[in-house]
């Protein structure tokens, strides 16, 4: 088969925008109410810089080297059979991904004949009845995307990969891992949150010359030989731009002819030029006076990768709002030192990580050992991880994992080895990174995800299993059983809701 272009999904984990509020006035004119949604093919010119309204404040989306003119661009034109393009599922207002809150909206205003909704991957099952809102309940709810995966799994290369594990279906709620979309049939469906398409350079970056978390040099481009991050997709299943634009296509629009090497070089050209950040709450004000230094302009014209131990301390750039200005309200005075104290909550509040392989286990940082967020969120200006980032937090794993009866659960069973921390027998709701190396020791481990622009794009982790930045805390404070009080806790979600 030959495949067309169409939309970039990047991978699936997080993420919120709600409600239909304006978007803001932005340097190259108005953007209208009626223009939050993003349409593919209405053939609008993309800003400079855009202000979207979301749950606490304003997101700012900046595209640095001027305006861009979206008829016929390829990121925002629909070729493929089902009407969507890339922008479908990166929305601006939900910080280039999209939110559930957006995908409710959407549903609501065309009555489920968005093309966002398209069986394939839109739904809770193709085979499902496509009309019934209830076929689409994990997009709605949760923002979730089926992703099919390949069983047993394929090398980037095309090779197959003999896995180390057996996987059942111990649950099945939609039928869709029973039929021809399942292991029976070479497939595995999973269900997770489309990645924000921003901030690329930092994603991009190489902080290593080695993977720190598996103990080997960094996987290499088959393309070009050179090394990768391997901080773009949640299973890791594409390591390059060029990659996961294939794989979009190729499974997202099952669209009809490969897309030209142009095609992708505009791509590739927009995607490096979008930086979106929180740019103002609606307590503490704008994130760029009174000495801080937060929003997307600080992002475009600051060196990426850089590890927050060596250069600026991660989320430092609030560090000014601890004293506050002159004349400042009490209300604003008391938010922005509590983003102060979130910061430091974040740097400095250290607990044990126990049983999370890509921390513990397989190079020897010990079990447990004691560190704080910024273990794994340590990239100045950003808050992804330096290193290639696939951890198992417990997010998708039992006993870790919180119950998810909507979801698929599979049963593994290791062939040679046990797991290092579960043993022979695993219960989880996504393989995650095992689905692409075939390996037990890999199974629940997910892509970290970058931290910015977080209170517009809801829920949050690869399974959209937390409904708000609350919901993150209280599952770190349990999975580590690390005692943040409740100050600690408030502290910390103003934080996030500023980045």
């Amino acid at each position: 088969m030959r495949w067309r272009f169409g939309a970039i999904m990047l991978g699936a984990t997080t993420l919120l925008l709600a409600g239909s509020i304006a978007a803001r006035a932005s340097r190259d004119g108005p953007t209208a109410p009626a223009d939050r949604w993003w349409a593919p093919g209405s053939n609008r010119t993309f800003p400079t810089q855009a202000d979207y309204a979301d749950t606490t404040g304003t997101l700012r989306v900046l595209l640095t080297g001027g305006p861009l003119a979206t008829k016929g661009h390829p990121f925002f034109t629909p070729v493929g059979p089902n009407g969507r393009a890339c922008v479908t599922c990166h929305q601006p207002a939900d910080a280039m991904s999209l939110s559930a809150a957006t995908a409710t909206e959407r549903w609501q205003a065309t009555g489920g004949k968005d093309p966002l909704f398209a069986a394939y991957d839109g739904s809770n099952c193709p085979t499902l009845p496509q009309a019934d809102r209830a076929s689409h309940s994990l997009l709605l709810g949760y923002g979730l995307f089926r992703i099919q995966r390949p069983w047993p799994p394929r090398a980037a290369k095309g090779g197959a990969v003999t896995p180390d594990f057996d996987i059942e279906i111990a649950r099945d709620p939609w039928g869709c891992n029973s039929g021809k979309y399942g292991p029976g049939a070479g497939n595995i469906s999973v269900y997770r949150r489309p990645r924000p398409l921003a901030n690329m350079k930092y994603l991009l970056a190489i902080g290593f010359a080695y993977d720190p978390k598996q103990g080997l040099p960094l996987a290499l481009d088959p393309e070009t030989g050179k090394p990768v991050s391997g901080n773009l997709m949640a299973d890791g299943r594409a390591s390059t731009l060029d990659a996961q634009m294939r794989d979009a296509a190729a499974t997202h629009l099952e669209l009809l002819e490969q897309m030209t090497p142009t095609d992708m070089a505009r791509i590739v050209d927009f995607e490096s030029r979008i930086y979106t950040a929180q740019q103002a709450d609606r307590t503490g004000g704008a994130v760029d006076i009174a000495g801080a230094e937060g929003g997307p302009a600080k992002l475009a014209n600051s060196q990426a990768g850089q590890l927050g131990s060596i250069g600026k301390p991660v989320w430092s750039e609030f560090e000014a709002w601890e004293k506050p200005a002159p004349g400042l309200g009490p209300a604003r005075a008391a938010f922005r030192a509590s983003v102060v104290r979130g910061a430091h909550v974040f740097r400095d509040k250290t607990f044990l990580i126990t049983d999370s392989t890509g921390i513990n286990a397989p190079i020897g940082f010990g079990n447990p050992v004691r560190n704080s967020c910024v273990f794994c969120h340590n990239m100045s200006q950003m808050g992804n991880d330096v290193a290639p980032g696939q951890v198992d937090l417990g997010t998708t794993n039992q006993p870790f994992a919180d119950p998810m009866p909507w979801l698929p659960l599979f049963r593994i069973t290791c062939r040679k080895a046990p797991h290092p921390f579960y043993g022979r027998v695993i219960y989880t709701s996504d393989p995650g990174y095992a689905l692409t190396t075939g390996r037990c020791a890999d199974v629940g481990k997910i892509t970290l995800q970058s931290l910015r622009g977080l209170s517009a794009r809801a829920p949050y982790f690869s399974n959209g299993v937390a409904k708000d930045l609350r919901a993150v805390v209280d599952f770190y404070d349990r999975r580590y059983t690390i005692g943040y009080t409740e100050q600690e806790k408030r502290d910390l979600v103003n934080l996030m809701s500023v980045l």
